[in-house]
């Protein structure tokens, strides 16, 4: 029997939603790489420093829950083009500010506007592809994140030394809006989309789902609704734990390595690229896993179940980086570690397009990742405490050792959390 030919349309769409995850994490972590800069400029203590972070998560946190909900009611379409015109007239706003205060401001503007990139993502995601290849479609434009921090250690300071920092904030955020006429050329539904093939449409809808609703249109659920479900709280419970590991892994570790290895941070940093460029590996790969598993005949929430331990036991040695001697063992354990949130990041995303029907997904990746936020508002104010305390006693890889213990331990304890609460991750009926 001669195999039909599906279409590959879909990664056209995955190509976009890259690059535009790829502007987001461009645009958030150049505060890092400016934060010495900044510092000496405005006279930031680390408190400072850490209360502007958590203005960005605070706002982050809140953009979430609405913009989830929002993309559930307007589409993925309309959704990404507000979010993105938001979050790129924040960033270049950042360049006219001229105090703490200013930066504070900045920073919320750019966390409401940046929340819509997961919830309007994932749901393309999930409109996009059958569940045997969400996972790796979701690590595909997950590792945008990270092309955007390899990128920014290599461009900014460029950009720094040459026309100042006003400038490295203008450039990067204007870019956005180059992606947004793409989007608006080449996006739409599947059941819209003149360039779709007949055989594509039918692989994207070989799952059994929620008969006579297509593409997930149909009656919006409310988020209230949702908060009474035990697969949302699992979700939950897994980006509250987790996302705040990374909000340090973007927002200190040029700063890390700034005060622990001397490196000079007004020029391209090669051990922040290898980082970064560890946690695409991750990204791509721990999306492929699980995706893996299910074509090898295993049942979806026990391939995922199994790759997210892989990846929390990955984490843990970065507790050791304490006794790192020199600045490539710490890249080596600080690079498995991001690699392996990546990795995790990319296939708990998935779960929740696996346990929802998908005109809920958004709703419910909003609400996780608002929660993931409320977390990364936390963290920041400990680890601010933490090394601004040990700055001034005079022990501030002290203070990084506490930080990377806490770091090492929080997926294994969030993966454990997560099967109590969802033993099977059984499918959501709404």
């Amino acid at each position: 029997m001669k195999k039909i030919k599906v279409g590959n349309y879909r990664w056209v769409v995955v190509a976009l939603l890259f690059f535009a995850t790829t502007i987001n994490y461009l645009d958030r972590q150049i505060i890092g790489l400016l934060k010495p800069t900044l510092e000496t400029q405005l006279h930031w203590t680390e408190i400072d420093y850490s209360n502007i972070v958590r203005a960005f998560t605070a706002a982050y946190a809140v953009g979430l829950l609405i913009f989830g909900n929002f993309i559930d009611k307007i589409g993925t379409k309309s959704g990404y083009t507000i979010s993105l015109i938001v979050w790129s007239v924040a960033a270049m706003g950042h360049a006219i500010v001229k105090s703490t205060f200013g930066f504070g401001v900045a920073r919320v503007a750019l966390g409401l506007g940046e929340s819509g990139n997961f919830p309007a993502a994932v749901k393309a995601v999930a409109e996009w592809f059958p569940k045997k290849e969400r996972a790796f479609a979701t690590g595909i434009f997950n590792s945008g994140a990270n092309i955007g921090a390899v990128a920014a250690p290599v461009i900014v300071p460029w950009i720094l030394g040459i026309y100042g920092w006003q400038m490295a904030f203008l450039l990067t955020g204007a870019i956005g809006f180059i992606w947004l006429v793409f989007w608006r050329i080449f996006y739409e539904i599947p059941s819209k989309h003149k360039k779709l093939t007949a055989p594509e449409y039918e692989f994207i809808h070989s799952d059994a789902e929620e008969p006579g609703l297509i593409d997930g249109e149909g009656p919006k659920i409310k988020w209230i609704r949702l908060l009474g479900i035990r697969q949302t709280w699992t979700f939950v419970a897994g980006k509250f734990l987790t996302d705040p590991v990374w909000y340090f892994f973007l927002f200190w570790l040029p700063s890390y390595f700034s005060s622990t290895f001397k490196i000079d941070l007004t020029k391209p940093s090669l051990p922040l690229v290898i980082v970064y460029s560890a946690t695409t590996i991750g990204s791509i790969g721990g999306g492929y896993l699980s995706s893996w598993l299910i074509k090898k005949g295993w049942p979806i929430f026990k391939a995922r179940k199994t790759a997210m331990l892989i990846f929390a036991v990955c984490v843990i040695p970065i507790v050791t980086a304490r006794f790192a001697t020199n600045i490539w063992q710490a890249v080596g354990l600080i690079g498995l570690a991001a690699a392996a949130h990546q990795a995790w990041s990319a296939t708990i995303f998935t779960t929740a397009s696996d346990m929802f029907p998908k005109r809920a997904v958004s709703s419910v990746v909003g609400i996780g990742s608002m929660a993931g936020a409320v977390g990364g508002f936390f963290f920041p104010g400990l680890i601010g405490y933490i090394l601004e305390t040990n700055k001034q006693a005079g022990h501030i890889l002290v203070g990084y050792n506490i930080i990377f213990f806490i770091c090492g331990c929080a997926y294994l304890l969030a993966w454990i959390i997560m099967h109590i609460l969802s033993p099977k991750m059984k499918k959501v009926a709404l």
